[in-house]
């Protein structure tokens, strides 16, 4: 597997795998940095994805088309392909997003499906808010989140 740095004006994504399937989009911190020990920086495998993570910062693309290696439990796929299915410049809370893997008592596991999420902005979780409608529960940055939602035409 190989890694490149994506670098945007709200953060820095470190994107681990290969041309044909992506293991990892992850926010820049230290502990995203230690999993690059190991492997081989090349910016020419990402290409595909760097170029629409781009278009996306820039408020020109709406929705990604990578190939994404998802390992988790059977919950947390129904959770991160339900998060797929929110319309860019939308939100849910995670109550709703609950409702919607059919589990509607479960939004604490949607929350926790949520933070266990390895494919940052592309698999939209920054998509989900409180039932209040105030930010909350991102397990990186409210900043972030709060940007990536303006990104998105979202003010919150």
């Amino acid at each position: 597997m190989k890694y490149t740095i994506f670098q945007s004006s709200i953060c820095d994504l470190i994107i681990i795998g290969d041309k044909d399937t992506i293991e990892t989009i992850a926010f820049d911190n230290p502990k995203t940095r230690a999993l690059t020990d190991l492997l081989e920086l090349d910016d020419s495998e990402f290409r595909d994805l760097t170029s629409q993570l781009e278009r996306y910062f820039l408020g020109d693309l709406q929705k990604f088309h990578v190939n994404l290696n998802l390992q988790g439990t059977p919950f947390q796929k129904r959770v991160w392909k339900e998060l797929l299915n929110i319309p860019y410049g939308e939100t849910v809370s995670y109550k709703e997003l609950a409702q919607r893997c059919d589990t509607p008592k479960a939004y604490r596991a949607v929350g926790t499906a949520n933070r266990m999420n390895n494919f940052s902005i592309v698999i939209p979780c920054h998509r989900v808010i409180n039932s209040n409608g105030e930010l909350g529960g991102f397990a990186r940055n409210l900043d972030i989140k709060k940007e990536l939602l303006r990104v998105e035409g979202i003010d919150i």
